[in-house]
This record gives C-alpha cells, structure tokens and sequence, in this order.
C-alpha cells in the first residue's frame, strides 16, 4: 500500500506474475483510459518523447512538461482491447498489425492521409495526383479492389471502384492512430477484408486551429471543436484546401466536415459519425494517356450508428451504416464528349454477440450490406420511364439523367471461438456468406490466427485464412475508348497463410513476417495477344482494348520493421528514432489466355525500403526525415527514392512546422506516365485550445 504522498510512475504495465500490479492480487480498472481498437488490433503506442500530460495526449504530441524536457508516455501493452471478434489485451492477440501512432502522424512530414500511408511498410499506394487526390491503396501485392477501408470500425469501401475509396471527410488532424490488419481478414471484416484492412481511428476531446499554405497555390484551414456535457461527448470538424497543382492539370479543392458523438455510461456506449466531403480536381492522364485535359469530381456523404451494451453475460454490438458517392468524370474538361455521372449507395447493418465461460470467448453474429449504383455508364439500361437527374453538388442544374442501375446485397453469418491460455492464443472461426450478385448459394470461409508468447519479450504468430471479392461495378460494366468491362466476371478467392514475430522491450520494436498467398479468378484489366491481332489486321496502328479478365496468381512475400527509440532507455537522449522498414514481394501470374498488357496486377511492388529518424535539436526544436526507396515491376516503372523533412517548434498549445517533400528534387512517376510533384515546401501553424 502506498502511504506517503509522493506520486508512483510506471514506466510500463506488464501481465507477469512479478509485476506491480499482479502482485495486488486485484482486479485493477484504470478509469481515465479510453481505448477503442479495431478488432484484432493490438494497442502498440510507442514512447518517442512525449508528454504524459492530458494536454498532451490530446494535443501536441510533443509537448514539452514545465521543465522543457520532454516525459515519457508508456506503452500499455497489457490493457484489454477489442481483438478479434472478442475483447483481448495486445498481449493476448493473435494478429500481428501495424499501427501509426498519434506521434508518429505529429513527426511526419504530410498533408494527407494517402502520403501518410505510404511509410507503413506493407502498404503500396500509387497516386495519380498531388496530396493524395486520386490515389490507389494496396496491400502485399493485391489491388486497390482488394482492400477494405475502414473509419472507426466502419467499412467505408466503394463498390463502384477502389479509386474512390480514399477519399476521407477527416484529416491528418483528426486522427489519433491507423491500424493496419495484413492478410485476409473475412471472418472479422467481411469478404471485402481480401488482402488487408486500414483502420482510422479518429481523436477525441481535442480542439485546435490549423492554418497552413505552400508552393504551387497551396493553402488551406482546418477547425476542431470538441465537448462533453454529461455523458455526452462531440467533436466537430472541417476543413478547406486546394492548390493550383505542382504538374500540368492537376490542381484541386477540397471540402471536408465530420462529427462525432458519444453516449456512455456503465451499461451503454453508442456513437454517431457523420461525413461529408467534396474535391473537383484536374484528372491529368488519369484514366488514358490520350487526354491531358480530363476533370473529375467526388462527393461522398456517410453515417453510422454503433452501441456496445449487455444482457447479462451477452455482450451486443450493433451497427448500421450508411455510405452515398456522386462521382463526375469528363474525358475533357467541360465537353460533355466521355463525360460520366455516377451515384452510388451502400446500407449495412450488424450485429456482434459475444459470451465468456471456462473454456474461451464465442463469438457469433451476422451482416448484411446492400451495394447499389445508378449511372449514366454502369449497370443494365433501365426503363425509360424510370430515368431520373442526376443529382448531388455537380448535378444541381444539370438536365442529364440515370440511364443505368445495378444492386446487389451481401449477406454474411459469423461464429468464431477465442480460446486463452497462459501463453497462447487461438482463434478459430469461420464466415458464411451469400451474394444476391453471384448465384444464391452460400459460401464458407474458414481461418485461423495463433500466437504464442515464449517470453515477456518475445511473440509469434501463425495465420491461415480464406476470402472472397465481389467484382466492382467498374470491373463489371465499364466500356469506352479502349477499355470493356466483362459482365460475367467470376469473384476473386484466397487462401493465405502467414507467420511473423514480433520483439519489444525497452528502447527496441522489431516486427517481421513472411506470408504466401494462393489467388484464383483475380481480376486485372488486359489486351489479350489474339485480341489485338485483330484489332491491327484492321488498323496497323491500333494498340489494343483493355478487357477486365480472371487470372491465377501466387505470391511469396517478406517484411521487416524495426525500431530503436532510445529514449525510453536513456530519457534525456535528443535522439527520439530511428526506423527501419523493408518489404519484398514476388509473384507468379498465369493467365488463361496470351497478354500483350496488364493495367494494373503485373505493376506490384517488388522492393520497398523505409528509413526514418526524429530527434529533437534543442529545446522545443524538432527534426524528422523519411526516405523510402521502392522499385516496381512493369515496363516503365523505374525505381526512385524520395526524401521528406520536417522542422517545427513545439510548444504546450502550438507547433509551427516547415515540411518539405521530395527535399531532393527527385524526378519520378508512380504510374508509368504520370509525372509526380517535384520539391514542394509547405508551412503551417497548429494551435490547441
């Protein structure tokens, strides 16, 4: 028992028999933590010079305490998360995930969710555009079909097409982490979970003002409010931006605003988000090299309800959410010559269940998600009399109408059963799903995920697991200037297994992992070889038509991430860390029929290198570089390197920062033809209240 008045610190909670808090011999609550985590998410906050102030936590991530030295925030390693279907502590998960921390969002020299994404090292993200404006995100390999986005637990994918599925109504402000599930995941998040899931988890309890502006036009302002009254508690934001564009036709605009609330107490906890958001950008050679003048448009509004509450020893979780896309493509800007209106809708609702005995944690539950789109391009040709305008922001005074509607609905049934022993976990289940868009007939995907703990140190684990996609509404319905959609496309399936380690101890974070996945009936967009034969016994000059198609595939793939923070060893050391990151990938592609061309699924990336390091310089000055190298296969696709930088002074209430990307003046392409940015220097002033 403690009897004097000094005050106790811990420098790190731990589950073992000789630690602190077991030797009470009490159930121990700690009632000021807040933690929501995505399932199967262990919470992997990291000490790199933090203040361990409520200011702080909330706030600036590296504030200094009233001595201007900066404190220590502690990893809570052992605090009970959600994990799998079921709460589970970190040390308890069976997954091995990457989590962005708030300080390392803080250090990192980005404007955009999409820039930030590209340090984590299993993720590849192609942009086409500047700030993240039209970018593709993928994992190990896949596409940007294959992955499932999520915004505080919520799916918020497209089925139209994975291009627009990036486009967020938050900002790099808004977020406290994101969580990244490697692998199949379909008996957690749904058969869209098909190579991986990126989880954003938005902040609470924080307001701040964010001003900033930079070369090519660049300007912007962002705007958090946040509140509690009783046990009701808000955040509101939102936010401006745009830029004349840093390459030819490729300025933008950018409206966001996102709210939400929560109601809780001890046997209740229900949370509203609400999204909105609106970007018209130049879509330079976006979709074909022929046009160097097209134009587009995205808006997207979503909510979603969720409640976590209990009948006894029944844990309940439900969920219904609610997702709206107007999209508007002109071929060339202004010309209604290849120009597109799309609007797409999906509805969800869920429900999670789950009871403990003696033998583990059951879970059990079911989703069902609605996906729906009319257009004047995709979907069977509706009946002329039930043509209707298009609407949202572009199609106010617009007398063009819907032409075009396609609906199908996912139905899914879930049970999963989390066994814990002393230094193991297993967790098995499996997902049955139907689709109103195959054939009717329901479907099993089984997995698998086991860690074991051999020390307080060290974790490994095992994963097999299984999945199926849906083709999109694109890869299905799309035809225009040499590019035809295939309407009988088979879904895609996986079978993949994975085995990583996992070593933390102070002053040191080292992940690594090997996987193997087995893909059948993916779905790429090619130019068969006998197809363009044809095409140029008519016109010699003819260079093919791109077809969506179904191929074999087989991927091998290696990654490794370690981490010195030297500071949680030697607390006064200006030295904050120093990052390693490496990813490997080879495939073996087999298609059915000969290929002249692949659009996307033959451009994976094959070699990916991240190096980074924080430290401060003095005082409150800090200092963050990131280099990343990455060589991609296809005809093309040259390897480059780029390095971005960050200087901000960061003070109890404010930071105001320089940022620099591509410091080197590197000259690269993401895709083969598009030419990315070169140095673009940014600045900016963060202020919390």
């Amino acid at each position: 028992m403690l009897t004097n008045q000094s005050n106790a610190k811990w420098k790190r909670f731990s589950g073992a028999s000789y630690a602190s808090f077991q030797s009470l011999h009490r159930e121990v609550r700690i009632g000021v933590l807040s933690v929501a985590m995505l399932a199967s998410v262990a919470l992997k906050a990291n000490a790199t010079g933090t203040s361990g102030s409520y200011a702080a936590a909330v706030g600036n991530p590296y504030v200094s305490d009233v001595s201007g030295e900066d404190s220590l925030v502690v990893g809570l390693e052992d605090v009970e998360v959600l994990a799998s279907r079921v709460p589970l502590t970190q040390v308890q998960a069976p997954r091995l995930v990457t989590v962005l921390s708030a300080v390392d969002i803080a250090a990192a020299a980005v404007h955009s969710i999409n820039d930030l994404l590209e340090y984590a090292v299993g993720i590849d993200v192609r942009q086409r555009g500047d700030m993240g404006v039209q970018t593709d995100i993928s994992v190990r390999g896949g596409t940007f079909d294959q992955i499932t986005l999520l915004l505080n637990g919520v799916n918020i994918s497209s089925p139209h097409t994975g291009h627009l599925s990036a486009d967020f109504p938050v900002t790099v402000q808004d977020i406290e982490r994101i969580e990244v599930v490697e692998g199949p995941s379909a008996r957690v998040f749904g058969t869209s979970a098909f190579t991986g899931v990126v989880n954003i988890v938005t902040r609470k309890g924080d307001s701040s003002a964010h001003l900033y502006g930079g070369s090519y036009g660049y300007a912007g302002a962002d705007l958090r409010l946040s509140g509690k009254t009783g046990k009701i508690e808000n955040s509101l934001s939102g936010g401006y931006s745009r830029s004349d564009g840093a390459t030819p036709n490729s300025f933008f605009q950018s409206t966001r605003a996102f709210y939400q609330g929560e109601y809780k107490d001890e046997d209740l906890q229900v949370d509203l988000q609400l999204g909105y958001s609106y970007k018209p950008y130049g879509a330079n050679t976006f979709y074909g090299a022929a046009s160097t003048d097209q134009w587009e448009s995205n808006e997207r509004y979503m909510g979603a309800l969720t409640a976590q509450t209990h009948a006894g020893r029944l844990h309940l979780s439900p969920a219904v959410s609610w997702n709206r896309w107007f999209d508007h493509y002109q071929w060339h800007k202004g010309s209604p010559l290849g120009e597109n209106y799309h609007q797409v809708d999906t509805w969800s609702a869920s429900l999670n269940s789950w009871f403990e005995t003696r033998f583990g944690k059951t879970s059990f539950g079911f989703e069902m998600r609605n996906e729906g789109i009319y257009s004047t391009k995709l979907g069977e040709p509706m009946v002329a009399g039930k043509y209707f305008d298009v609407r949202g922001h572009d199609g106010l005074s617009d007398s063009t109408q819907y032409t075009h509607h396609a609906n199908r609905t996912n139905l899914s049934a879930f049970i999963e059963h989390d066994l814990l022993l002393r230094d193991w976990t297993l967790s098995a289940g499996l997902l049955a799903n139907m689709n109103t868009g195959l054939d009717y007939k329901w479907r099993v995907y089984p997995g698998v995920d086991v860690s074991w703990r051999p020390s307080a140190y060290w974790k490994l684990f095992l994963s097999w697991n299984m999945a199926l996609r849906m083709p999109t509404f694109t890869d299905l319905y799309y035809s225009g200037a040499n590019i035809e959609g295939t309407t009988d496309l088979k879904p895609e399936k996986t079978n993949d297994v994975s085995v990583g380690t996992r070593f933390r101890r102070d002053g040191w974070r080292v992940e690594a992992s090997v996987f193997y996945s087995h893909k059948s009936d993916m779905i790429d967009w090619v130019v068969y070889s006998d197809d363009l034969a044809a095409e140029q016994a008519l016109n010699p000059s003819a260079t093919g038509t791109f077809c969506s198609g179904n191929f074999e595939l087989d991927n091998v793939g290696v990654e490794w991430n370690a981490t010195f923070l030297p500071r949680e060893i030697w607390q006064q050391c200006y030295l904050k860390k120093i990052g390693v990151q490496y990813a490997y990938i080879d495939e073996d592609i087999s298609y059915s029929r000969s290929i002249e061309k692949s659009k996307y699924a033959m451009e994976y990336l094959r070699h990916k290198v991240v190096l980074q390091a924080e430290t401060r310089l003095w005082k409150q000055l800090n200092l963050s570089l990131s280099w990343r190298w990455q060589d991609r296969v296809g005809t093309g696709n040259d390897p480059y390197s780029l390095l971005d930088g960050r200087l901000s002074w960061d003070a109890s209430k404010w930071t105001i920062y320089a940022d620099c990307s591509n410091l080197l003046n590197a000259t690269y392409y993401d895709y083969s033809y598009i030419k990315q940015p070169g140095r673009w220097g940014k600045i900016g002033f963060l202020y919390h209240f």
